[in-house]
């Protein structure tokens, strides 16, 4: 069991100033991590530069940093050609968003099974991939149960 990040939580764990989420988002990445237990993808890194450049004017080496780190720390996944064509498939069968199928997509197939986000809906689970906002307090039990405490 593994649990996929998306590119929201990485945002709030580089970014102190969100308070109470920050705190829990560099948590649960922590402890993900340390379990051997979580994947990310390049998608997710890609975005989280762009946008903590760009809205949060990060200087790019304080953003590449985290990326480094995170790269050094936890297996990354690549969108394939397959993850590309499943993605269009959510987008017209499932109304998600292009971008968050393609880190659906390209999560389902490195084996997530739960995919932490406020993007998705909370709690719906497509193609084996359960998607949890971490914010909501329901959800420390399947983190837990995926972490395997």
């Amino acid at each position: 069991m593994t649990i996929g990040f998306d590119t929201n939580i990485l945002i709030y764990s580089a970014h102190a100033d969100e308070g109470e989420k920050h705190r829990q988002a560099v948590a649960l990445i922590a402890r993900a991590v340390i379990a051997g237990r979580c994947i990310l993808t390049l998608q997710a890194l890609g975005e989280f530069y762009h946008a903590t450049t760009r809205k949060l004017r990060f200087p790019p080496e304080t953003a590449y940093g985290y990326v480094s780190r995170w790269q050094a720390a936890v297996p990354v996944q690549q969108a394939s050609p397959e993850d590309l064509a499943a993605a269009h498939a959510a987008v017209t069968g499932h109304g998600l968003s292009f971008w968050d199928a393609l880190i659906w997509a390209t999560s389902r197939r490195a084996g997530v099974s739960l995919l932490l986000s406020e993007d998705f809906q909370h709690g719906r689970t497509l193609d084996g991939v359960t998607f949890a906002n971490p914010f909501q307090p329901e959800t420390a039990a399947l983190i837990d149960r995926e972490i395997g405490v």
